[in-house]
């Protein structure tokens, strides 16, 4: 009995010894297999994510597209910062030029500023490349910067740009057989020497001149690709003028230590609109030269009347004047609205020197009839004068002028070598004629002369200026 219970003792033990083993064993199989699992799934994972990139790639192919055409136009092969067939014959390179707008053009600053488009044509046999359908390769400005191009520039030119929105207007096309068109969107502001002698009846002939930097002649020749053909236009509206003439032309340039150089000029010729200028200048002008003629039907003894119109018509011109002066250079000629507007204002400036003729030449005759006896004695000098600084003639009592012989005016004369029995000669008068001191006692004795004389003199005076000014300056 006590046999028995040993021995169920020592297998009670022997479980409760190796039951926690068990346990161990049959977790760590499990896990052996839920780590290989996970290893197998992510293994697999990356080998798909691999496919998928790889197919990516394949369908996204910019980059190993651009190593294709690098390696097609074999650019790493070749030294593109020297010209194509260095040391050879000059390369000849076709310029063609279209013209979008002419943006501004300023008087005060002698300069313009134009957006065109700016052609290239040349061949460079490095960049040839095998096709069988003879189809051109089109690029952006990302490829020029690794490939030579004409470095072409604008004499004279005050201010230039590319157009960069939204990338750099910059196009370069190559052919099989190492053709390339080289196209650019530029805006430029160069100089144009403009003669203001005829302003604003001018005519200005400005340029837009291209030339290379580096490459004298033994290295490039410039040329227009299709002759006159080769400077195209839109149709452009200017406010102050009208494009007469757009040609292009070429020639040689001189520098003593570089050598000669071809360029090449884009002429246009413009013409200045005159109405605006009719407008704002001339025809102003006019109307204060018409109103100083007022002041001749005032009557004389209106001193402040016509001393006011005077005046004002003088500081009116002056305006005018100025404001002109102050919107063109400071050039050291005369122009023509200059010629224009200083003889009006002169034509101003006499009407009011014509009033104080008058006025002068009033007093004058006053004073000699108060000398002569011929006013009365209670007339207070003092008083007149005081009111409009001259003496009214309706209080100066005037003798009147005596009557001439019958005999003299009679229409019935003899001449000097007639007989004095011969009967009188019928229609013949004998006048003498007046010497100038008479003619200017007549005028200071009868001073409204002046105004009766002014009132034809000046109209027909102007006239006479705008008739020589006009057919001048508008041939």
């Amino acid at each position: 009995m006590n046999a028995v219970l040993l021995a169920v003792k020592w297998l009670c033990l022997i479980w409760a010894v190796t039951w926690p083993v068990t346990m161990v064993t049959g977790i760590r199989n499990p896990g052996r297999r839920r780590h290989k699992d996970v290893y197998v799934g992510e293994h697999s994972k990356n080998k798909h994510r691999g496919r998928i990139d790889h197919k990516l790639m394949r369908q996204d192919s910019t980059k190993s597209l651009l190593i294709k055409t690098e390696q097609l136009l074999r650019i790493e092969e070749h030294d593109f910062a020297m010209r194509p067939g260095f040391g050879g014959a000059a390369i000849p390179v076709g310029i063609d030029v279209q013209v979008e707008s002419i943006d501004s053009i300023s008087e005060v600053n002698m300069d313009f500023t134009m957006t065109l488009y700016l052609r290239h044509y040349w061949k460079d046999e490095r960049l040839a490349f095998p096709s069988r359908s003879n189809v051109s390769r089109t690029f952006d400005g990302r490829l020029v910067k690794k490939m030579w191009v004409p470095d072409v520039f604008f004499v004279h030119s005050k201010r230039s740009f590319i157009h960069d929105t939204t990338m750099e207007n910059i196009m370069i096309r190559v052919y099989p057989d190492g053709s390339i068109l080289y196209s650019v969107r530029i805006t430029v502001t160069a100089l144009c020497s403009m003669d203001f002698s005829s302003f604003p009846l001018d005519t200005q002939n400005c340029s837009l001149e291209l030339e290379s930097y580096a490459y004298n002649e033994n290295d490039l020749m410039l040329y227009w690709k299709n002759g006159n053909e080769s400077l195209r236009t839109d149709e452009m509206v200017l406010s102050q003028f009208f494009i007469k003439k757009f040609h292009p032309s070429s020639g040689l340039a001189f520098y003593s230590s570089t050598g000669w150089y071809n360029r090449l000029y884009i002429n246009f010729i413009l013409r200045r609109h005159i109405f605006f200028f009719m407008l704002q200048t001339y025809f102003p002008t006019m109307l204060m030269v018409l109103l100083s003629w007022v002041s001749f039907w005032i009557d004389r003894r209106a001193v402040p009347a016509r001393v006011s119109l005077g005046i004002t018509t003088v500081l009116t011109m002056s305006t005018i004047i100025t404001g002109v002066s102050s919107s063109m250079p400071q050039v050291s000629y005369v122009k023509a609205v200059d010629i224009y507007l200083w003889t009006s204002f002169l034509f101003v400036f006499l009407s009011v020197i014509e009033y104080a003729a008058v006025n002068y030449c009033s007093t004058l005759e006053e004073m000699r009839r108060l000398k002569r006896g011929k006013l009365p004695t209670s007339y207070n000098t003092s008083k007149a004068m005081a009111f409009d600084g001259c003496f009214h003639d309706s209080d100066i009592e005037l003798t009147p002028f005596p009557r001439l012989p019958t005999s003299m005016t009679s229409s019935h004369h003899r001449t000097p070598l007639q007989n004095p029995e011969d009967p009188p000669i019928e229609g013949t008068r004998l006048r003498r004629q007046r010497s100038v001191q008479e003619n200017v006692d007549l005028l200071l004795s009868n001073s409204y002369l002046i105004d009766s004389y002014s009132r034809m003199a000046f109209p027909l005076s102007y006239l006479l200026f705008n008739t020589i000014y006009w057919s001048m300056y508008s041939s």
